[in-house]
């Protein structure tokens, strides 16, 4: 007990320790704790009981003048001094400490024996648990960019691959770009394909474009104009589209005429340039591979038929369809029989321009053949007046006296042998016939009156002439038109 401090300021600063400690405990003040100590100080005012000047002479010896007002039926613990804080040490959270056990009073309605008093603990009665608290652990920084990078990577790949197959800022390209599609192409190949000719970027994706788009089999195989840089779709919908028909015209070249007489029925069916100038050469077909001379004009070589050509269709271009057709057709013809009479390719074509000339009869070609090589192995002139006409340039009108009678290469009267040249183009029956003509004696023919077209066929002089009278006997009773159809 410390002398400088009364019993009241003991008491005062030992229920400040209370206080403290109950407000650190969250407990309340009781009045138990504060009054385990106000027995020590039974004076009421002072605080501090003081002996009379006059009696302390007799102190030691006498009796204390006063009695307590009770006597305690237990004895309590001296109180601890405090040793004074400071403003600041005051304001500093320490940890608590842990106080010893306190023996107190009594009370009623309290239980004897000692009550320990101590901080509540997580988890006691009453209280909350403590929250479990779960570490994670903490991925390496190194992984983290690792996984960012490859996700980064896989991104890229995913949009080049769909910018690849789909190509969005891509159209229909530019230019014009020819390509032959060949028939079972796969899918992969006709990319492919596409690719080398410029017209989409990759051959891979723009078959994955078809599969996807389930197109792939609606390829059509065939030659397609397409543009440069398309998009794979479309490139896909070109060559899935139906080919649209081009703009064509039809031109019928006749069997017999001569290009000269061809010219203006090509003129009339719609085809551009000059056909007699594009007739006379053309690197499409070299005469003299048949026997023509150098000179020789392509006369006899550019082939009757029907053409389908392009339009603007020219001139140059049908010729060229004409020679591909001649050595096609005339490839298939057996020359030994002309060959063994010493006759030549050209020659034959000579001699079948005559026939188509001669005769529409299919089944006259083979006589009239007949009938010149007899002529020509014998010596004599063939006689027909189709190589005058065609000298002459005269197609329609009866021959006159002074035309039979010019001379030329082209008359047949006066020379003997071959013309120098066709007169004209003949189909394939009239140079087959020519090529492998009919085994006959027959050295004459002559028109069959009323015979729409046909012929009459002898082997004499005699017999000729009994022909000729009867031609020009019905000829004059037409009143001088062709007797070759008569009226019915």
């Amino acid at each position: 007990m410390s002398p400088g401090r009364t019993p009241q300021e003991r008491e005062a600063a030992r229920i400040e320790r209370e206080r403290r400690r109950a407000e650190r405990l969250g407990e309340p003040l009781t009045a138990a704790s504060v009054e385990a100590d106000e027995v020590l100080a039974p004076e009421s005012v002072s605080g501090r009981h003081e002996t009379p000047a006059a009696e302390t002479a007799d102190a030691t010896d006498a009796e204390p003048t006063f009695e307590p007002a009770y006597e305690p039926t237990f004895e309590v613990e001296p109180a601890v001094e405090l040793t004074p804080r400071t403003e600041f040490e005051r304001t500093e959270l320490e940890p608590p400490t842990e106080l010893e056990p306190r023996t107190e009073p009594p009370a009623a309605d309290q239980p004897l024996g000692t009550v320990r008093r101590h901080r509540p603990q997580p988890g006691a009665a009453g209280l909350p648990h403590r929250p479990l608290i779960v570490h994670r652990r903490r991925r390496a920084p190194g992984g983290v960019i690792a996984l960012v990078t490859i996700g980064a990577t896989l991104a890229a790949a995913l949009a080049f691959a769909l910018l690849s197959t789909f190509t969005p800022f891509k159209g229909e390209g530019s230019g014009k770009v020819a390509v032959q599609v060949p028939k079972g192409a796969s899918t992969k190949e006709i990319g492919d394909l596409l690719a080398r000719r410029g017209v989409v970027g990759s051959g891979l994706f723009f078959a994955i474009r078809a599969s996807i788009g389930g197109d792939g089999d609606g390829l059509r195989a065939g030659r397609h104009t397409l543009r440069r840089d398309m998009s794979n779709g479309e490139a896909i919908a070109a060559l899935s589209a139906a080919p649209k028909a081009a703009a064509t015209i039809r031109v019928t070249i006749p069997e017999g005429p001569s290009r000269r007489e061809s010219a203006a029925l090509v003129r009339k069916a719609g085809v551009v340039g000059d056909y007699v100038a594009a007739s006379k050469r053309s690197a499409a077909l070299d005469p003299r591979r048949y026997g023509a001379p150098r000179d020789a004009s392509l006369e006899g070589f550019l082939f009757p038929a029907t053409y389908e050509l392009r339009t603007p269709a020219r001139a140059d271009a049908l010729v060229r369809e004409q020679l591909r057709a001649f050595r096609r057709s005339f490839a298939q013809v057996s020359l030994s029989a002309a060959r063994s009479r010493n006759l030549t390719a050209y020659d034959v074509l000579i001699i079948a321009s005559m026939i188509e000339r001669e005769t529409a009869r299919a089944a006259e070609r083979r006589l009239v053949a007949s009938v010149i090589y007899n002529r020509l192995r014998a010596g004599m002139p063939l006689g027909i007046d189709a190589t005058i006409r065609y000298a002459e340039g005269n197609w329609t009108r009866p021959l006159r006296q002074s035309e039979l009678r010019r001379h030329g290469p082209y008359n047949t009267r006066l020379n003997k042998g071959l013309p120098p040249t066709p007169i004209g183009n003949p189909g394939l029956a009239s140079i087959e016939a020519a090529a492998r003509p009919a085994r006959s004696s027959y050295l004459y023919y002559v028109v069959k009156p009323c015979g729409n077209g046909a012929h009459n066929f002898s082997s004499s002089d005699v017999e000729f002439q009994r022909d000729v009278d009867a031609y020009n006997a019905k000829r004059a009773q037409l009143g001088g038109r062709d007797p070759s159809v008569c009226p019915k």
